[in-house]
């Protein structure tokens, strides 16, 4: 995906504060016919246009922050080859040219919906703190996807819990 395709500075400092009982939320069955998968999302959570020009569903757990970020991105591949370290190179220098500081934490394969990929975490330093990232980039028949949770470093804990609960609802179509 391209760089534009990145979480910008602003959508970061939307994600930074405080969650609340995120494992306990209640997942509702969510899906548009311009979506090449299924999923179920965090009932009561918003939908969000950041206006970058990418494919998905973005939403967002209130109006204001402190928000919780959660993004199911897709883009075609048109026959192109896919190298997910390249996908995650462009991710880890679009955030970098935003002026923030990132540190990966982790790395591991992983698959959602029969999908293969790559996840990794990330700790995010900003100017208006600290953030933590989840991103994970899968390897479609016709699509690449990049599927992403940003939260505060204290929330992130149930917001990863949660994020993995939808992760595991996604159906590819």
């Amino acid at each position: 995906m391209k760089a534009s395709h990145v979480m910008t500075a602003a959508a970061l400092a939307l994600a930074a504060s405080s969650l609340g009982a995120a494992g306990a939320q209640t997942l509702v069955p969510f899906s548009d016919a311009k979506l090449p998968f299924r999923v179920s999302l965090p009932q009561g959570w918003l939908g969000a246009d950041f206006a970058d020009g990418t494919s998905g569903v973005s939403l967002v757990s209130a109006k204001a922050p402190p928000a919780t970020l959660i993004r199911l991105l897709f883009m075609p591949k048109n026959g192109a080859a896919v190298d997910l370290n390249t996908e995650f190179s462009k991710f880890e220098a679009g955030l970098k040219s935003s002026g923030v500081t990132l540190k990966q934490l982790s790395s591991r394969a992983a698959r959602y919906g029969g999908v293969g990929g790559s996840e990794r975490e990330y700790s995010v330093t900003h100017p208006q703190g600290q953030l933590r990232i989840r991103v994970w980039y899968g390897n479609g028949a016709k699509n690449l996807y990049s599927f992403q949770l940003t939260d505060s470093p204290a929330r992130y804990a149930a917001a990863n819990a949660l994020f993995t609960k939808v992760l595991a609802t996604v159906r590819f179509q």
